[in-house]
């Protein structure tokens, strides 16, 4: 009789948080598809942000200038952007990208370059990730995606997985040492 009282229990149990899962989930979003969409998601993810913002950026990866306004908000309100610039292959594309990163940095971020691959993904006050799942070029516009996860305890993970990438990775100077010895 106890077992089958203890089973009734479980099924109420299990009914009741099945009810609450029910149809999709709010907090995972697929985006697919070139459009403004993706684009206007990250934009809000930026502006909603409050403490923090880690990046980190495959050499493909186009910087916005109206996020470098938010970004620079984010600052001034007493907030922290981290971000680590993957290099390429393509010495043009490195110095291209180390003037732009030279701006951000005198703008308040902190910057650091990766002569490894980082995975496309944002980390915003420790509670939503933004992944791009597209960081191959190859894949044509209308197939790529992004992922946003609005979850405190993964975004722990990717902070934690940020921050090992962070330690490895020059910072711009440390990189201008290394670049000049290598000639």
């Amino acid at each position: 009789e106890n077992l089958k009282d203890t089973f009734g229990e479980l099924q109420q149990i299990y009914k009741s948080e099945s009810v609450k899962i029910e149809g999709p989930d709010k907090n995972i979003q697929l985006i697919r598809g070139f459009n403004k969409h993706r684009v206007a998601k990250y934009v809000d993810l930026v502006t909603s942000s409050t403490t923090e913002i880690l990046g980190m950026y495959s050499p493909r990866r186009v910087v916005v200038e109206e996020l470098s306004r938010d970004a620079q908000k984010l600052i001034k309100d007493g907030g922290v952007i981290r971000s680590i610039y993957q290099l390429s292959d393509n010495a043009e594309m490195n110095n291209e990208l180390l003037k732009a990163v030279e701006l951000f940095q005198k703008g308040g971020e902190q910057i650091r370059l990766a002569q490894f691959k980082v995975p496309n993904i944002s980390i915003f006050d420790s509670e939503n990730v933004f992944i791009n799942l597209s960081a191959d070029k190859n894949v044509p516009k209308h197939k790529q995606a992004d992922l946003i996860i609005k979850n405190s305890d993964y975004a722990g993970h990717m902070k934690d997985l940020f921050n090992t990438y962070w330690e490895k990775a020059f910072k711009i100077d440390d990189y201008k040492k290394e670049k000049t010895n290598s000639y």
